[in-house]
């Protein structure tokens, strides 16, 4: 049994991929960093069906977002802790009825996160 040759195939210098830097500017005006509490898309989601909802019950927005019970909960849970929406509970006839609704602080996050993406796509358009 015989030697294995390795061939490597070369690549002429001028075919070889080139680096061009690219200057990076920051959109105008903007943070650098998203709001990462709504940047999620299940919370993106939340915020964004409330801000054209004046309310919505969670059997509505489970439906809407197509999401599990759990996943719902706990994103709306984080939502609520940070007061971007509120949750009003009570009883239709004896069945348990969460209704969601966005808060002030939570349309002015949605407002502000908006913006900054729109800013981030002026920014990268040619």
């Amino acid at each position: 049994m015989g030697k294995r040759s390795q061939s490597r195939i070369r690549v002429p210098s001028e075919a070889a991929p080139r680096r061009v830097q690219v200057p990076i500017k920051a959109a105008a005006h903007t943070p650098l960093r998203l709001e990462r509490l709504i940047h999620e898309r299940l919370r993106l989601g939340i915020v964004s069906a409330l801000a054209v909802n004046e309310r919505l019950t969670f059997y509505e927005l489970k439906k809407l977002l197509q999401t599990t019970d759990g996943n719902l909960s706990v994103h709306a849970r984080k939502l609520e802790e940070a007061e971007y929406i509120s949750c009003h509970k009570s009883l239709d006839g004896g069945v348990s009825r969460t209704e969601f609704s966005i808060t002030a602080a939570g349309r002015r996050a949605l407002d502000k996160y908006i913006a900054h993406m729109e800013a981030i796509l002026a920014a990268v358009k040619p």
